[in-house]
């Protein structure tokens, strides 16, 4: 078999908020849905959540491990040993950069996902912001995802009170987002602006699999990141006053929370089709 080279695929997300706000929504987020996708023996397991600094770089480090027996498709399932379909994710949150990989002990260096994460005070309309190397970037897949757009959405997914396009703030009375939302917020001079660009790269070296594999993974990260961002909108009552040290302070029982739930109770959140 050939060297295996990962092509990345970029996914860009508008929203009518500036980035400081954002960091909080996000991490709310990530802490809600983290019990949304957790029970019946899998789900998510915190190891670590703590502070760091290197090479000049400082932020907040989590290493979790994700069981998933149920959120793999079938024809993984059939060549996959018993134990082996538990990914360790590390992540290194340096926000507005974000770095995190999701590696796999069985597959050792035939697998990884890497996603990159830069936070612009823009409208997405910036060219390669992660600094590709130009050969790379032209072969990178950009994808623009719409929160408001249902259409975006599976239809097992779809959920009415996490519909950004009918959902309005009691707090800062933002939304519904309409068809035009994102020219709206063009043309407006006052209403603050940030575009996530994420970018994904997976590396999946198994045999007859890898492509099979790789499009399923990248199909499910757009998944996954249309659906808690869209949650993250329709939420934001829920996280617009809260502070670093209360989000903090969140995580915290959220990870005594998550080992709770994961050993009781049925599978939940977001099930692989194959």
């Amino acid at each position: 078999m050939g060297v295996c080279r990962p092509v990345p695929s970029q996914y860009n997300f508008l929203f009518s908020r500036c980035v400081s706000q954002y960091q909080v929504g996000q991490l709310y987020s990530v802490a809600e849905a983290s019990k949304n996708e957790t029970g019946g023996g899998e789900g998510i397991e915190v190891l670590k959540n703590e502070p760091y600094e290197k090479d000049g770089e400082k932020g907040q480090y989590t290493h979790k491990i994700y069981h998933l027996k149920s959120k793999v498709p079938g024809f993984v399932k059939m060549f996959a040993p018993e134990g082996s379909l538990v990914f360790h994710e590390k992540a290194w949150n340096a926000y507005p950069y974000c770095r995190t990989i999701v590696t796999n002990e069985y597959m050792k260096e035939d697998f990884f996902i890497k996603i990159e994460t830069w936070h612009k005070p823009d409208m997405g309309t910036q060219e390669n912001v992660h600094c590709l190397d130009p050969n790379v970037w032209k072969t990178v897949e950009v994808v623009h995802i719409d929160i408001a757009d249902r259409s975006q959405v599976e239809p097992s997914d779809y959920k009415a009170d996490e519909d950004p396009a009918i959902f309005q703030s009691f707090r800062t009375k933002r939304g519904p987002l309409g068809p035009n939302w994102k020219k709206e917020l063009a043309n407006s001079e006052n209403c603050p602006r940030m575009c996530a660009y994420k970018l994904v790269t997976i590396k999946f070296r198994w045999w007859g699999l890898q492509n099979k594999v790789e499009s399923f993974i990248q199909k499910q990260e757009k998944r996954i990141f249309t659906n808690f961002h869209r949650q993250l909108f329709c939420w934001i009552d829920k996280w617009i006053d809260l502070t670093m040290e209360d989000i903090r302070r969140m995580e915290d029982e959220t990870q005594k929370e998550l080992e709770a739930i994961r050993k009781k109770g049925p599978v939940r959140g977001t099930t692989a089709a194959d």
